[in-house]
């Protein structure tokens, strides 16, 4: 694989400090039943990092002793840890709301048919990854077959309560762009992603979040490879627009990798720039507090200007119109 992050430092990115922690954002490891191309964790079936016990645990101490609101669990399919259901199970119980970034096939994978039965029990907020609604372009983006596994799990779904209006059990979809392009005006996209799955597949869904491939890790290696690299990164920072730093996800949000050791955001945790210590080492989640974090400056990279580029992205989608 062809390595971005030499590439992507010094930067010319504006300096950013963190803000009041909000989300806690979990890697549970990069085991995954697909291989995207536009994963910047490079996931996949043979991958075997994945989060013991111990650290889930530290996971839970601390949203319990920092009192943060919002868990939001990503790999890899965060799903195919074996401690998936007991972090969601114990977050529960301590208040907190839980966010699963599913990419819907795993819905449907030999072992998990009781998983949005879960899902539901617990009201777990599914953010699902669904890069296009013609099929055509999700297999050749995530593999055969992945489109029509993605609507069946939309389905069941559906028929547990997500995705209506006012039921309680919130399912957004998730865009990314085919290729070296910015996401398209987020709430016109979503007008079609509604329209045409109700119409073709009967599915329902909330919101539609729109989110820009970031050129790092497997998306990044293909863009080398294919020459495109340094006109993507010209876009990117071209379309940069100030207004966006104020919401950026890394200034309320913290990442934890699947060892825990905790990072900015996840796309500095896939480049390896971890928060360190005054001796230079990276921290342990069990080693901060919340009210340490705040007011810290971000590491930043030439990448972060896929975070304020025209609408601006996160992980709750466009930052503006």
């Amino acid at each position: 694989m062809l390595d971005t992050r030499p590439l992507l430092f010094p930067s010319e990115f504006p300096p950013i400090q963190r803000s009041v922690l909000e989300t806690l954002q979990v890697n549970l490891g990069y085991r995954c039943n697909q291989s995207c191309v536009h994963c910047h964790v490079d996931a996949g079936p043979k991958r075997t990092e994945v989060m013991r016990r111990e650290v889930v645990d530290e996971v839970l101490g601390f949203l319990r002793d920092q009192s943060v609101g919002r868990l939001d669990l990503t790999g890899g399919a965060p799903e195919l840890n074996p401690h998936f259901r007991y972090l969601v199970a114990e977050a529960v119980a301590l208040g907190v709301r839980v966010i699963d970034r599913c990419n819907l096939s795993v819905l449907v994978e030999p072992g998990q048919e009781d998983l949005a039965e879960f899902l539901a029990r617990y009201r777990v907020e599914v953010t699902a990854s669904l890069p296009c609604y013609l099929e055509e372009n999700v297999d050749a983006q995530r593999g055969k077959g992945v489109f029509a596994a993605s609507i069946e799990g939309l389905r069941r779904l559906n028929d547990l309560g997500y995705g209506e209006p006012h039921g309680g059990r919130v399912l957004n979809l998730v865009y990314n762009p085919q290729g070296p392009s910015l996401p398209p005006p987020q709430s016109a996209l979503e007008a079609d992603y509604r329209r045409y799955l109700f119409d073709g597949y009967g599915v329902r869904f909330n919101t539609l979040l729109t989110l820009t491939n970031m050129p790092i890790r497997r998306f990044g290696s293909l863009l080398l490879s294919r020459g495109q690299f340094h006109d993507y990164l010209g876009l990117l920072k071209a379309s940069h627009r100030d207004e966006n730093l104020g919401s950026v996800m890394c200034r309320s949000l913290l990442s934890v990798d699947w060892q825990g050791y905790i990072y900015d955001c996840d796309f500095n945790q896939m480049l390896d720039l971890p928060l360190r210590d005054q001796s230079g080492g990276p921290v342990r989640l069990s080693e901060v507090s919340a009210a340490r974090l705040n007011e810290r400056p971000i590491r930043v990279g030439e990448h972060c200007f896929g975070c304020t580029a025209g609408q601006g992205s996160s992980c709750g989608g466009a930052l503006g119109g």
